[in-house]
């Protein structure tokens, strides 16, 4: 968690406490269901937490933004975001449902009400739109946005997908 301190110092109590539930959650989580590599979790926060917050150094989401985790998996960088905006709406999204359910109990172990998930493929969904689209090493970038175009509310705004591809955004 210093590590995530080291480059975010303005967190609340809540989102800190939070922030450093998440390690020993999906540890346990990862004993059942692998989402994230076993031989990762030493680097949890720094490759997990802070890789996911990087897009909160280039983006602000607003209250009442609508947002969708495009393939989320075991959650990010969703679940990071959903803590860092409490005002913005995460819908996580994955064709695998088990890792769903990972991202389900660990948002509500840690309280979050912001987030809602959904076991579908993004191409299915044809009745919600989002401000923005988030996604963390999910497909080819030109798939990506295939997938997200259609859901993205056409608005004056900007809007679009952000991704985090091989360690960028």
């Amino acid at each position: 968690m210093e590590i995530v301190l080291k480059y975010f110092d303005d967190f609340t109590t809540d989102q800190i406490k939070k922030f450093e539930q998440l390690k020993d959650l999906y540890a346990e989580w990862n004993e059942k269901i692998n989402v994230i590599s076993r031989k990762d979790m030493d680097n949890f926060y720094e490759h997990h937490v802070l890789h996911s917050l990087a897009i909160a150094t280039q983006f602000e989401f607003t209250a009442g933004m609508q947002v969708m985790d495009l393939g989320c998996g075991g959650g990010f960088p969703g679940i990071p975001l959903a803590i860092f905006f409490p005002q913005t709406q995460f819908h996580m999204v994955d064709s695998i449902n088990k890792k769903l359910k990972v991202v389900s109990e660990i948002a509500e172990a840690i309280g979050l009400s912001n987030v809602t998930v959904q076991h579908t493929r993004a191409e299915d969904i044809k009745d919600r739109k989002f401000d923005v689209v988030v996604s963390r090493a999910v497909a080819p970038l030109k798939d990506l946005w295939h997938w997200s175009k259609p859901l993205l509310k056409k608005r004056d705004q900007p809007n679009g997908l952000i991704c985090l591809k091989g360690g960028f955004i």
